[in-house]
C-alpha cells in the first residue's frame, strides 16, 4: 500500500534506527540541566522586566517576549526527560505529544524571529540613529511582537497535524516532526522551515552585525565603552545563531535528504545519531538568551542585582 510513496521517495529499505543508550543519557542529562537553570532564570527575567524596568523601551519589549517563549519551552522539558528515561515510551497521551513537539519548534523559530527583529532594530539604531527614532516608541515593538506570535503560530500549526504518536514494539513513540508518518508532506514542510525560518534570518542577522561591527570600527566619535558593549552583543548573538542553530539545521537537512535517497543503513543511522545529538543544542538558546538579557543593556544588570539584594 506504500508503493506510490516509495516510488516517489526511494527510502532505503530494511534499516532500523539504532537505539543508543548513551544518547538517551546525554539527552536526559542536558535537558535536566537546561530546566534547572533556565526555568528559574526565565521566571526571574520576566519578573525583572515586569516590575523593575518600567517604562518599557522597544528592545525591552522584544526581550520580554523572547523570555516568555523560552519559559513556555522550558516547562515542556520534564516531559522530554521522562520520555528518554522511560526508554522512548510516551505515556502522556496524544495531545501532550503534539503540544511539546509544537513547543520545541515554536520556541526555536519564534526565538529566531525575535532575535532577528532585535538585530534589525540594533542595526537601524547604530546606522540610522536619527531616522530610526520612531522605532524606540513602544507601540512599534508591541506591533512587531504581536506579528511574530501570529506568524509563528500560523507557520507552525501544521506540525500539530503532522506529528502523531504511533505504537512500535509495545511502546508509544512520540515522533519528531522530521520522522512524521506523512513523510511526503513533512519532507517539504521541514525544508520550508529550514529556508524561510532559519537561513533567511541567519543571513539577515549576519549581515546586520557585520555592518554594525564595520561601522563601529570606523566610528571615530563613538565612545570606547559603547563600542566594547556593542561588540560583546554582536559576538554573543552570532555565537547563539551559529552554535545553537546551525549544526541542528545542517544535520536536519542531510537527514531529510538521506530519507529520499538509496543509501547504506550505516550512513543513515550515523546522520540520525548526529541529528539527535545536535537537537538539544538548539535548546541551549535558552542559556544564550539569559546572557543576552545581561549584555543587551536597558539597565537589566542593575535591575537583576536589586532583585537579589531584595
Amino acid at each position: 500500500k506504500n508503493q506510490p510513496l516509495l516510488h516517489r521517495f526511494p527510502i532505503a529499505q530494511g534499516c532500523k534506527d539504532e537505539d543508543f543508550l548513551p544518547v538517551k543519557v546525554y539527552l536526559s542529562t542536558l535537558y535536566s540541566l537546561i530546566f534547572l537553570v533556565c526555568f528559574p532564570g526565565n521566571i526571574a527575567t520576566i519578573f525583572v522586566y515586569f516590575v523593575k524596568m518600567r517604562p518599557w523601551r522597544s528592545s525591552t519589549i522584544i526581550m520580554l517576549n523572547l523570555s516568555i517563549t523560552d519559559l513556555l519551552y522550558v516547562v515542556t522539558l520534564p516531559f522530554f526527560i521522562h520520555y528518554y528515561v522511560n526508554e522512548n515510551d510516551w505515556i502522556f497521551g496524544d495531545f501532550l505529544c503534539k503540544f511539546i513537539q509544537f513547543c520545541f519548534y515554536f520556541n526555536m523559530y519564534s526565538g529566531i524571529i525575535f532575535l532577528t527583529c532585535f538585530s534589525i532594530f540594533r542595526f537601524l539604531v547604530v546606522v540610522r540613529p536619527m531616522k530610526s527614532l520612531f522605532l524606540r516608541k513602544p507601540r512599534w515593538a508591541v506591533v512587531t511582537c504581536a506579528a511574530v506570535w501570529m506568524i509563528s503560530l500560523v507557520a507552525l500549526s501544521p506540525s500539530a497535524i503532522l506529528i502523531a504518536p504511533r505504537t512500535s514494539q509495545n511502546k508509544t513513540i512520540c515522533p519528531d516532526l522530521v520522522t512524521a508518518e506523512d513523510f511526503v508532506t513533512s519532507h517539504w514542510y521541514n525544508w520550508v522551515l529550514i529556508v524561510f525560518a532559519f537561513l533567511v534570518p541567519l543571513l539577515t542577522v549576519t549581515l546586520c552585525y557585520v555592518l554594525i561591527f564595520c561601522i563601529l570600527a570606523t566610528g571615530l566619535h563613538t565612545q570606547a565603552s559603547y563600542k566594547q558593549k556593542a561588540r560583546r552583543l554582536t559576538v554573543l548573538l552570532l555565537l547563539v545563531f551559529y552554535v545553537c542553530f546551525l549544526p541542528y539545521h545542517v544535520f536536519k537537512g542531510i537527514h531529510l535528504e538521506l530519507q529520499v535517497r538509496p543509501v547504506s543503513c550505516h550512513l543513515k543511522n550515523a546522520i540520525l545519531l548526529m541529528f539527535t545529538i545536535t537537537k538539544p543544542l538548539s535548546a541551549l538558546i535558552t542559556f544564550g538568551n539569559l546572557l543576552l538579557y545581561v549584555v543587551s543593556g536597558d539597565n537589566f544588570q542593575q535591575a537583576m542585582v536589586s532583585l537579589f539584594k531584595f
